[in-house]
C-alpha cells in the first residue's frame, strides 16, 4: 500500500518513516510550504507558560527563545512530541483538540501565576482564547510563521494519480483538505479518486473532500496521529 502525504515537510517526513514501520510506503507532497518569520527575542516575563497548537508554532518559538524550562500546554501528541524533542521538560498534551486543550490548562493551571503565550501562526482554528480567558486566564497570541499555500500538486503526484501508483491520500487539516480538493479540479484530476481512499484526522477534514468520488472516506476515530495511523495500518492489512 501506498499513500500521498499532503503535511509540511517537517512532519511529513516522520510520519512517512511510521508508516514504513507498518509496511506502508508513501510519497511526501507539502500543500502548505512553512515560513518562519523573523523578530526578536520573545518576552516572556509574567508567563507561566506556552499554548502549543502545531508543532510548527513550538518550532518558531525555538527560534527565538533560549528558554526550555517554562511549561508547555500543546493540543496534542505530535505536538507533544515536537515540544519534547527541542528540549523542553515540562510538556502536557491534551491529546485531542482546541476544547480539549483550553480543558487540560483551565484544570492544571493556575489564573494567578501569570499570563498564557499562545505561540501560533497567521491562521487559528477555534477560540483558545476566548475560552481560557472567560476562565480568568491572561491570553496573548504572538505569530511567527505564516502557512503558505501551494499552488500546484508536483509533477510527480499527478503521474502516480493518473498511473494509479497510490492506494490514499492523508489529509490532516480542513485547511490542506481544501486545497487538495481546490488542485484536483484545477489539475482535472477527479476522475482518479474513484481508486483511492482518503484517511481524515476528522469530520471538518472529510467535510472538505466528501463531495469528490472517492473509493472510500476514512475519518480516524479519535483526533489524534495514531488514530489516523492505525486506520491506516488496518487499511493496509486488509489489502
Amino acid at each position: 500500500m501506498r499513500v500521498l502525504i499532503t503535511r509540511p515537510i517537517a512532519d511529513a517526513q516522520p510520519l512517512a518513516e511510521l508508516l514504513e514501520t507498518g509496511g506502508v510506503a508513501s510519497m511526501i507532497d507539502p500543500l502548505l510550504d512553512i515560513q518562519y518569520l523573523d523578530g526578536d527575542e520573545i518576552e516572556l516575563d509574567n508567563t507561566q507558560g506556552l499554548l502549543v497548537t502545531s508543532a510548527n508554532g513550538i518550532r518558531a518559538f525555538a527560534l527565538r527563545s533560549q528558554n526550555r524550562d517554562i511549561r508547555a500546554w500543546t493540543v496534542g501528541d505530535a505536538s507533544a512530541r515536537a515540544t519534547s524533542e527541542l528540549g523542553f521538560t515540562h510538556v502536557k498534551s491534551a491529546s485531542g483538540d482546541v476544547e480539549t486543550l483550553a480543558k487540560l490548562v483551565i484544570n492544571h493551571a493556575d489564573t494567578a501565576d501569570g499570563a498564557l503565550l499562545h505561540v501560533a501562526g497567521t491562521r487559528l482554528a477555534g477560540d483558545l482564547g476566548g475560552q481560557l480567558e472567560a476562565a480568568g486566564f491572561i491570553y496573548n497570541r504572538v505569530v511567527l510563521y505564516e502557512a503558505k499555500t501551494s499552488t500546484a500538486l508536483s509533477p510527480e503526484t499527478c503521474l502516480a494519480l493518473q498511473e494509479g501508483t497510490l492506494d490514499g491520500v492523508v489529509l490532516y487539516s480542513p485547511k490542506t483538505a481544501a486545497i487538495f480538493r481546490q488542485l484536483i479540479e484545477q489539475q482535472a484530476l477527479q476522475a482518479v479518486m474513484k481508486s483511492l481512499t482518503v484517511f481524515c484526522l476528522s469530520p471538518a477534514v472529510a467535510a472538505k473532500v466528501s463531495d469528490l468520488d472517492w473509493k472510500q472516506v476514512a475519518i480516524a476515530s479519535s483526533v489524534i496521529e495514531n488514530g489516523l495511523v492505525e486506520d491506516i495500518f488496518r487499511a493496509a492489512q486488509a489489502t
